[in-house]
């Protein structure tokens, strides 16, 4: 599989999430709620599919979501560093059509903090 500058980001969530004690975990799925899937595509056309789940367990793992996904999200990997690094926010990538949504799209909304929270951290 070719690079992705996004894959490193998703490791961090997904430790991120493992490092958070309960009250945490509880707090994060308490406001976010929600099962994203996300397809991120590389300059050569290759995807990386990663989940988050903030609704069962407040975790992250690459492939498909295990049950079904409250909102699928298309996006290229440049984009959704953009979106971590706070350089684009999502209502502009989606408008400009460089961010889609499949599902719930109030609840896309609500992955910017989750991006940011762990952004920090890096």
């Amino acid at each position: 599989m070719g690079e992705f500058k996004s894959k490193a980001l998703f490791e961090q969530i997904e430790n991120g999430l493992k490092e958070m004690d309960d009250k945490e975990k509880k707090d994060i799925q308490k406001k976010t709620n929600g099962v994203f899937e996300m397809h991120v595509k590389n300059s050569g056309g290759e995807e990386l599919v990663y989940t988050i789940d903030l609704k069962k367990n407040a975790e992250a793992y690459e492939g498909k979501a295990k049950g079904k996904a409250d909102v699928t999200i298309n996006l290229a990997d440049d984009t959704f560093m953009d979106l971590a690094d706070g350089k684009v926010n999502g209502q502009k990538a989606f408008m400009s059509g460089k961010l889609k949504v499949k599902g719930n799209i109030m609840l896309a909304t609500k992955l910017d903090n989750v991006l940011k929270s762990q952004k920090s951290k890096l």
